[in-house]
């Protein structure tokens, strides 16, 4: 199942793919709108399958005349992963971790598909990070790695839009991760029996301006998803709704000679096959 988020003439809304692609949905107010996948993860159980049943007898949807939001608007926690892959931690010039390295994202940074992108006005040194998320569809501690992606109930899109100034002037990143409006999610939330387990082996691609400046692969990644979420249990409860952004591969522009940063008028895409093109125009912070 394919699911888009989407807000239109101030209503949200929902809607799911069907076999050939095209969308059908409901929104806020209308007889059997399902909910938000917020709400619909938070149910558990078979809340998601039941909302497709429901949402395929909607109106249909064109992604291209809704705003498209991101799947979930405020995700209990989001929580990050750097150096996870490893050509990028070769890029980095840093060993290769042997515990991930975490840090958090909060909801008020999200933005949609086709959302501008802000580069703050305290910096001029933003960058792209074209990353795989995971989101938990069955909260819990302590799960076994062998269980872990029985926990998963879908897979996105993320650019993780970061403040280089910012990220490096203390050893902790999240105030230069975290900024307003930098975080790109979507456009679709994937269910796992359309993707790979763990969503692995999938190319994923970052695109400035058309120009390609990461080109990986979701088998690069040091802690995969079952991993992550089993290392990460052991410290908290995981819940519905909870955000994996698995980190980037090699080329960010932060690392190029000479640095390529984001600026008012590019246009940064994010692919990762089958999960579909997150798309992020940028512009300046206004005042």
């Amino acid at each position: 199942m394919r699911f888009l988020a989407f807000e239109k003439a101030g209503r949200a809304g929902l809607a799911v793919a069907g076999k050939d692609g095209s969308f059908t949905g409901l929104q806020e107010g209308d007889s059997g709108f399902p909910g938000t996948l917020d709400q619909l993860l938070a149910k558990g159980g078979d809340a998601l399958k039941q909302a497709a049943d429901a949402l395929a007898a909607g109106d249909a949807i064109d992604p291209d005349q809704v705003n498209v939001r991101p799947p979930l608007a405020r995700p209990p926690k989001i929580i990050c992963l750097g150096l996870n892959y490893m050509d990028h931690a070769k890029e980095a010039g840093l060993e290769v971790p042997d515990y991930p390295t975490v840090f958090v994202r909060f909801p008020t940074s999200l933005i949609g598909h086709n959302e501008a992108m802000i580069r703050p006005r305290v910096s001029d040194k933003l960058d792209y990070e074209g990353e795989l998320v995971a989101v938990i569809g069955k909260g819990g501690r302590h799960i076994p790695e062998s269980e872990a992606l029985d926990h998963v109930a879908g897979y996105s899109v993320f650019n993780d839009g970061s403040v280089r100034d910012y990220q490096l002037m203390t050893s902790q990143w999240t105030v230069g991760k975290t900024f307003d409006g930098t975080g790109a999610f979507g456009p679709y939330l994937v269910t796992p029996e359309d993707v790979p387990a763990g969503a692995s082996g999938l190319k994923i691609e970052t695109r400035l301006n058309g120009e390609v400046m990461q080109s990986s692969n979701t088998d690069q990644l040091i802690f995969n998803v079952a991993k992550s979420i089993s290392l990460l249990s052991e410290a908290m409860t995981l819940e519905p709704g909870d955000t994996f952004v698995m980190g980037t591969p090699a080329g960010i522009g932060f690392a190029r000679k000479p640095p390529v940063l984001m600026k008012p008028g590019d246009v940064c895409e994010v692919e990762i096959e089958g999960l579909g093109v997150l798309r992020s125009p940028i512009e300046d912070e206004k005042n």
